[in-house]
């Protein structure tokens, strides 16, 4: 992991003081809300429909077991016991009270957190594959890049005042795991014919009102040049991008206008006379000591089998289905990828309560675990498991209710906070989510429908990723009465597709049965093994919408 230096400490110690100055004025009425709100947006705090919200940066998702404990203390003596893993990567705090904000990015200081950059018109979390690293097939580690990336966008003075919020992805495999193309810049590791490793660079993805995935920019970007490719696209944007609405202010509009050749003409354009500077290149050195914060662990020399893991396998039913789901290949013998599922039944998605958190960083200690990483897919994942420590791990989640055997199948479920929290929702999120679970909490028809991710947002704005979901849920409002839309088809994956809206909504009461039909439809339509959005793709929405709306 990456680690903080003596400026970092400083700085980031300093902007917490500076905002308590503000926070004071603001409760001594020396300001008022309307010229407060730019002050705590730059410090990641919101106002939310019952209080104020703190979003927590967790750059590339990646946590230590001594920031996860922080965390979870910080949720108990600051909050009500719990904090909220979003789709960035972040956690969200959802009761914060003003007067304790700056004395909680004091504590964040000292385990070498922060909010900067959690919200405002600038470059947000830089996400990444969240088994980077671990994962078989990668080229290299992107978190590097993120890295790197976080240092050069964090207060860039020309990109601190954007037209709208910016979002950056890094993935190093073919498999994508981290919803690559639904972001502003989404950028791949790849390498050409010549054998070097680059980056082919992809702009204007992203989902809400008006959602595109992203096209490709640039094919093959060297690796001394990614900064100046970035800065190239970013100010062309920041130059032509709208201003005069909030709702066309994103990069994707810019790049639907004018069209992707000549959003690439001006890139190039700027990109040649950036580079004619040569202020930009990422030094070697540099590129070398960031990665050397994220060499791998000293893995051991194991076999790939593992007899005593094999023998919990056959000896313990209930560790089996978890593993069947939760445990995932490594690029090493002898290890796993382990996904901690926090998708209980008929609890919220994404929640973690702080018993949780600190229970999960002391199993850490216990199993001599460096980092945990947190999912798009508001999951968390330890990325370098021995496959002999791994009954020992589920043993431990057991009693903290972290071994839900749930990873990928219907009841894992990406929800927004929606209308229990946000003031911008039209509709509940959660209480849609944890009816759905409750009604395909079996476990063995869960197996049985495979691979099946529903995605839920309480509004346009598409926080929970529902446009991308093999079954979205949107919640609109309707006269006051909460609806809900179902979109079909759509994928956040390597094969990347926006779901399509098969008709009228339904409202609470009858959201649930709506979702069994459209499942009821798959499995008597599905041939060979067929995952649910295999079969969408071969038969269409026709059948699905016949059924659904038959009267």
């Amino acid at each position: 992991m990456y680690r903080y230096d003596e400026f970092d400490f400083q700085f980031v110690r300093e902007r917490a003081e500076q905002f308590r100055g503000q926070v004071a004025r603001r409760l001594a009425g020396e300001l008022t809300e309307e010229e407060f709100k730019p002050l705590r947006l730059m410090n990641g705090l919101y106002l939310q429909l019952h209080s104020y919200m703190l979003r927590i940066a967790i750059p590339y998702g990646t946590l230590s077991a001594r920031q996860l404990r922080k965390l979870g203390d910080i949720a108990r003596r600051y909050d009500r016991g719990y904090g909220h893993f979003t789709t960035r990567q972040n956690l969200q705090l959802h009761w914060s009270q003003l007067p304790d904000v700056p004395d909680i990015l004091l504590e964040l200081a000292d385990v070498e957190m922060n909010c900067i950059q959690t919200s405002g018109n600038n470059v947000r979390n830089i996400s990444a594959d969240p088994f980077a690293g671990a994962a078989a097939g990668e080229l290299e580690d992107p978190r590097v890049l993120c890295e790197i990336l976080r240092q050069w966008s964090t207060l860039h003075p020309e990109f601190s005042f954007l037209p709208r919020k910016f979002k950056i992805c890094v993935i190093g495999t073919e498999e994508d795991r981290a919803a690559l193309l639904i972001h502003d810049i989404a950028i791949k590791i790849i390498r050409n014919e010549k054998g070097e490793t680059g980056y082919r660079v992809y702009v204007g993805g992203g989902l809400g009102r008006t959602p595109y995935l992203a096209e490709e920019i640039g094919a093959f970007i060297d690796k001394h040049d990614i900064l100046s490719f970035l800065e190239a696209t970013m100010r062309v944007y920041n130059e032509a991008g709208r201003r005069d609405n909030i709702h066309k202010a994103r990069v994707k509009i810019l790049v639907h206008q004018i069209g992707i050749p000549e959003m690439r003409r001006r890139v190039e354009e700027e990109f040649s006379e950036i580079r004619k500077q040569g202020t930009l290149e990422v030094p070697v050195h540099e590129m070398v000591r960031i990665a050397a914060y994220f060499a791998p662990p000293a893995f051991e020399k194991l076999a790939d089998e593992c007899p005593s893991y094999e023998q919990h396998l056959r000896e313990n039913h209930d560790f089996a289905q978890w593993a069947k789901t939760n445990v995932h290949p490594h690029k090493m013998p002898g290890y796993a990828i382990v996904t901690i599922s926090l998708k209980p039944i008929g609890k919220t998605p994404g929640d973690c309560s702080s018993e949780q958190m600190e229970g999960l960083a002391d199993a850490m200690d216990a199993l001599g675990q460096q980092e945990v990483r947190v999912t798009h897919e508001q999951n968390l994942v330890l990325p370098h498991m021995r496959k002999a420590d791994l009954y020992a791990l589920w043993q431990k989640l057991v009693p903290l209710e972290l071994a839900t055997p749930n990873c990928g199948l219907v009841t894992d479920i990406i929800a927004c906070p929606g209308l229990d929290y946000c003031d911008l929702a039209n509709a509940r999120s959660i209480p849609i989510a944890q009816a759905i679970a409750k009604r395909f909490s079996d476990l063995d028809r869960q197996h049985d429908l495979g691979e099946l991710k529903i995605k839920i947002s309480g509004c346009i704005n598409a926080c929970g990723h529902h446009h991308v979901g093999h079954i979205g849920i949107l919640g609109v409002d309707r006269k006051g009465v909460e609806n809900y839309q179902i979109l079909l088809g759509g994928s956040g994956a390597e094969d990347a597709t926006l779901g399509e809206i098969l008709g009228p909504g339904f409202d609470q009461q009858g959201i649930v049965d709506a979702v069994e039909n459209v499942i009821g439809t798959y499995t008597t339509l599905r041939q060979n093994g067929e995952r649910f959005l295999d079969t969408y793709r071969r038969v269409g929405p026709h059948p699905f919408k016949e059924r659904l709306y038959a009267r």
